[in-house]
C-alpha cells in the first residue's frame, strides 16, 4: 500500500534529505535566482531533470538572462539540450514576463491562500510560451509554495501501479486528468501528513531512488 511505503519512508533517514530539499526552495531568491529555476523549468520540459539541473550550473542565472537567443541556443546545443532552439526562444520569450513574476511570486510570501497560487499558476501556463501545467506547478514548488505536485510519468507510473489512477496513454494527460490527479495526490498527503511540495519528493524517490528538484 502506498501510504505505508511513505510512512516507513518517513521513518528513514531519507526524510530528513526531504526535509532539506524543502528547506532549499524556501530560501528567499533574488530575482535572477527565480529566472534561473524557471528556466530550469522550461528545459525539463520533454527532457531529463539530472541534466537539466546540470545545464542550468553551466549556464547560471546571469546566462539565462543576458545572452542573446542564438548564443543561447549553442550553448544549449552544446550542453547537450535536446530542443536547443526552441528552448532558447521560449527562455528569451520569458524575460519579457520577468518583471510580473517577481511580482506576483517574488517577495517571500510561501502563505499565499490555495486560490491564489491556483491564479498565479494559470497566469504562468497563460503567459509563458512551454510552461505547462506540470511545469508551472515545479517552478512554483521550486521557489517555496507548498500546493503543488509536479505530475510527470514518473509519478502516473508509480500510482497505475498501485492502482490509483487508469493507465495514461502518452501525451494524453490533459488538463481535466492532471488536476484530477492532483485532487488524488492531494487526498493521499492529508493520509500521510504531507502537502504535495513534500509527497512529490517522497513518490519520486519511491519511483526512482533519488531526490532532486
Amino acid at each position: 500500500m502506498l501510504t505505508k511505503k511513505i510512512e516507513e519512508l518517513k521513518k528513514s533517514k531519507i526524510s530528513k534529505l526531504i526535509a532539506g530539499r524543502i528547506k532549499e526552495f524556501k530560501t528567499k531568491k533574488s530575482s535572477e535566482e527565480i529566472f534561473s529555476e524557471l528556466c530550469f523549468c522550461l528545459m525539463t520540459a520533454n527532457f531529463n531533470a539530472e541534466r537539466s539541473i546540470k545545464i542550468q550550473e553551466q549556464i547560471g542565472a546571469k546566462g539565462f538572462l543576458n545572452l542573446p537567443e542564438q548564443k543561447l541556443a549553442t550553448k544549449l546545443k552544446e550542453l547537450g539540450h535536446r530542443f536547443p532552439n526552441t528552448r532558447a526562444k521560449y527562455i528569451v520569450e520569458a524575460r519579457g514576463h520577468i518583471g510580473e513574476i517577481v511580482k506576483q511570486v517574488g517577495q517571500g510570501q510561501h502563505q499565499l491562500r490555495v486560490d491564489h497560487l491556483q491564479n498565479i499558476r494559470a497566469w504562468l501556463v497563460k503567459n509563458v510560451k512551454g510552461l505547462g501545467l506540470k511545469e508551472s506547478s515545479h517552478f512554483l514548488r521550486n521557489i517555496g509554495f507548498d500546493d503543488f505536485a509536479i505530475i510527470d510519468f514518473h509519478i502516473v507510473d508509480l500510482l497505475v501501479k498501485e492502482k490509483l489512477v487508469s493507465k495514461i496513454k502518452s501525451g494524453a494527460l490533459t488538463k481535466m486528468k492532471y488536476l484530477e490527479i492532483e485532487q488524488i495526490l492531494l487526498g493521499i498527503g492529508k493520509k500521510v501528513n504531507l502537502n504535495l511540495a513534500e509527497l512529490d519528493l517522497y513518490l519520486w524517490y519511491l519511483e526512482t531512488g533519488k531526490i532532486l528538484k
